[in-house]
């Protein structure tokens, strides 16, 4: 026993937890990790039903609740609490306290919301749904409600914001199903979204843009995106004082289109098609084909035993 605890390697792992969020216990499941979590409960409580206010007393279930985070180390975290509820001294209603990190109803963490947005930028639904092991009905759910969340909300006025993103996520595969993000891009190690609005046009760039106070605007000092006009000219309109920047991403995949298109055209009729002919004009060297040597022995002059 002693001699496998003195071969045991310790891991210290930092994890950048919500306000007011702290770590009770860490567990490992085979390739995931799960993080026990406590959180201040409030006082008092309102009840939903008779909406009287009141001293709050809770009650815990003996069960667990167990909600997706943030992955660690390139593998799914989880976060694990006991539920607790309060029961109305008036009208008996019994309501679930809602944690502070996440929405009602979900199994995921608000963060995580933000992390599958950021996974769609440049691919679509099945795709990071494939890659976080969910469900594309939940990746179509999370975008939703960031939707819901943009209209009814509204960025902290004193949020200093220097770098912005704006670039479009493509929600079904095949099909013209579009939004609009902007992303805090401040603090590169740590980008927030801001804003998601539907579509990937002029007007949907604005209503995001427009998310920020005028002096926001006018203190972010470089926007990124990609080579699409129509975002150029919202952030030209709302970012005065902003440079643009254009992600090496973009430049690689729009060349690669141009060249691809240019041999399309100058070679169309043989796309899909193999070419039988002789090579003219092409040095043996260039395409990787060997001078012949004296000891081979051309196709169908072979004899049993000999080296062809």
């Amino acid at each position: 026993m002693l001699a496998k605890e003195a071969l045991m390697a310790q891991l210290t792992i930092e994890v950048d937890l919500p306000p007011e969020v702290s770590i009770t216990a860490y567990h490992r499941f085979g390739k995931g990790h799960g993080v026990e979590v406590s959180w201040p409960f409030p006082t008092q409580c309102r009840c939903d039903r008779c909406h009287r206010e009141q001293k709050a007393h809770w009650e815990f279930k003996d069960t667990v609740q167990v909600v997706r985070d943030l992955d660690i180390l390139g593998e799914p975290s989880f976060w694990i609490y006991r539920p607790a509820y309060q029961r109305c001294d008036y009208c008996h209603h019994r309501q679930h306290l809602i944690p502070p990190f996440k929405r009602k109803d979900t199994s995921y963490t608000y963060r995580f919301e933000q992390q599958v947005l950021r996974l769609l930028i440049g691919s679509n639904e099945e795709e990071v749904a494939r890659r976080l092991g969910i469900s594309a009905e939940m990746v179509d759910l999370i975008v939703r409600h960031q939707l819901a969340d943009t209209k009814a909300k509204e960025v902290d006025p004193w949020r200093l914001i220097t770098d912005v993103g704006i670039d479009e996520l493509s929600l079904k595969k095949r099909h013209k199903l579009f939004c609009t993000i902007l992303t805090d891009l401040s603090n590169p190690a740590q980008p927030e979204v801001l804003a998601v609005a539907e579509g990937r046009d002029e007007g949907a760039a604005r209503k995001c843009l427009e998310k920020l106070g005028e002096t926001q605007r006018r203190g972010v000092q470089v926007y990124r995106a990609d080579m699409a006009q129509a975002y150029h000219n919202a952030c030209r309109a709302l970012l005065p004082a902003a440079k643009a920047v254009v992600d090496r991403f973009h430049v690689a995949k729009k060349f690669n289109e141009v060249i691809d298109g240019q041999r399309k055209k100058n070679h169309a009729g043989v796309q899909g098609e193999t070419d039988q002919g002789r090579a003219e004009r092409i040095p043996r060297a260039d395409v990787g084909v060997p001078q012949g040597s004296p000891g081979t022995i051309g196709g169908g002059q072979a004899e049993v035993g000999r080296v062809v």
